[in-house]
């Protein structure tokens, strides 16, 4: 596997003891930084629960969704959360297969955001139903009322698709975690002694185990990697099956797997920076890591930049003048302000990346992250709502504005996930201390 690089003189090189006390640090002696972070969270829930249960007590319409825009805010966060899931394991798997040291430090969070992503996202169908005691309705399964699933319905495709995509992330993720699981295992004492070591599957470090260990993450890796464009291009499918002007397209997949991948990538440093600052990780999480995500966001940028371009090439070569009118009201109608913050946030402020000084500015650095996801937020509205406003008939054009209670939501799904971000940082190390210090070993021997 190559080396990633270590910022650091090689004699300031933490040890192999010193990594496994960094690392596992958070979770025996959490910083007051970590509570503050989780105490924004719990308010941020709170807000968005409070708001949920208004709407389910006085119903769905204290949402703004209406005729012809009957997808909102809801449906608009589900994409978003589904291809944020989809980006993690991704990102991971790939590094992992082409043996890119750097995802030492990084695999850990993005295979996590994965499995508190499929969390978050699964919430907004059930909010989306309104009577949300009838969620049932929403899985495909035969019953004796004679609810046959519609098995042609892309929506069908997509219970079967993210199942399957959750089921291999999950078990992708749990294996990573199996070495430090024995680490934690042989640090704490008691209760978690003996729930750490449950976990860690009688790991013993043995030449057998990391045998066995490295050729199922292997085969898992290739496993996730097809399995990611696949599924995400099913929840494409949702789409450009219809024939709503500015979906029916079949450039859909792939511009949604690298919509997914350039907000997974923005999502993870958005992530570590504040984790590298809470936890004190900066001997492991270098500006070198940084650097590296941030040459990504950039080259997934520039896909996603060339297939808005491209949109709205096909929409003029086509010559139709329901796709034309369509696309050209997307950029100078109602909607045109989310339209140009999408282009914004997406393709104009990632371009600063090309700058070595953005790159190694973590101030810097962030924001362009911030700013990647309320533009990859924008364009998930875009593509829903500005073709379900103004389709084939001029009598059934409408407009959407969200509400203040699809508002409140939204905000408390990002505290949703991160929160459990944050539970997941105190009982799991954020970052793998087996990988790390397999790489810490190299440097001590062999250096730069």
């Amino acid at each position: 596997m190559a080396t990633a690089e270590i910022e650091v003189p090689r004699e300031a090189l933490p040890t192999l003891e010193q990594a496994n006390d960094d690392i596992s640090r958070p979770i025996y002696a959490p910083s007051w930084r970590y509570y503050l972070l989780l105490a924004i969270c719990g308010v941020g829930i709170l807000a968005g629960g409070t708001a949920w249960a208004i709407q389910v007590k006085n119903g769905i319409g204290m949402a703004g969704i209406n005729n012809p825009v009957s997808w909102g805010v809801y449906i608009v966060t589900f994409v978003f959360w589904v291809g944020i899931a989809h980006s993690g394991t991704l990102i991971s798997a790939v590094l992992y297969l082409t043996r890119s040291g750097w995802r030492t430090t990084i695999n850990r969070a993005a295979e996590a955001m994965t499995i508190f992503a499929v969390m978050t996202a699964g919430l907004f169908p059930l909010i989306h139903l309104g009577r949300v005691w009838y969620f049932y309705y929403l899985v495909p399964y035969p019953s004796t009322r004679l609810l046959w699933p519609n098995f042609r319905s892309p929506l069908v495709w997509d219970m079967f698709a993210i199942g399957t995509y959750f089921t291999i992330s999950l078990v992708f993720w749990y294996l990573g975690l199996i070495p430090d699981l024995a680490v934690l295992r042989d640090k704490f004492t008691g209760v978690k002694k003996k729930v750490y070591g449950t976990l860690a599957l009688g790991w013993q470090g043995s030449v057998k185990d990391w045998s066995h260990y490295r050729r199922l993450y292997l085969y898992l890796a290739g496993i996730a990697t097809p399995l990611v464009l696949s599924v995400h291009s099913v929840v494409s499918w949702d789409f450009a099956m219809g024939i709503v002007p500015g979906w029916h397209s079949t450039i859909f997949a792939p511009y949604f797997v690298a919509g997914a991948i350039f907000s997974g990538v923005a999502m993870v440093i958005t992530i570590m920076i504040p984790l590298r600052w809470a936890f004190g990780l900066e001997k492991y999480i270098t500006k070198y890591h940084f650097d590296n995500m941030a040459k990504l966001l950039l080259f997934t940028s520039l896909i996603v930049g060339y297939a808005y371009a491209l949109e709205f090439f096909l929409a003029w070569w086509s010559n139709d003048p329901i796709e034309k009118e369509s696309f050209a009201w997307r950029a100078y109608g109602f909607y045109a302000g989310p339209f140009w913050i999408m282009v914004f946030c997406n393709v104009v402020v990632p371009m600063s990346l090309w700058f070595k000084r953005t790159r190694n500015s973590l101030a810097a650095l962030f924001a362009v992250t911030i700013f990647v996801n309320i533009g990859m937020w924008y364009e998930r509205f875009v593509i829903i709502v500005t073709s379900l406003a103004h389709e084939y008939e001029p009598g059934g054009w409408g407009i959407y504005v969200p509400s203040t209670t699809e508002i409140l939501i939204l905000i408390g799904s990002f505290a949703w996930f991160f929160f459990w971000f944050l539970l997941f940082s105190r009982t799991l190390p954020v970052i793998s201390i087996a990988e790390v210090k397999e790489h810490l070993a190299h440097e001590h021997e062999h250096g730069h």
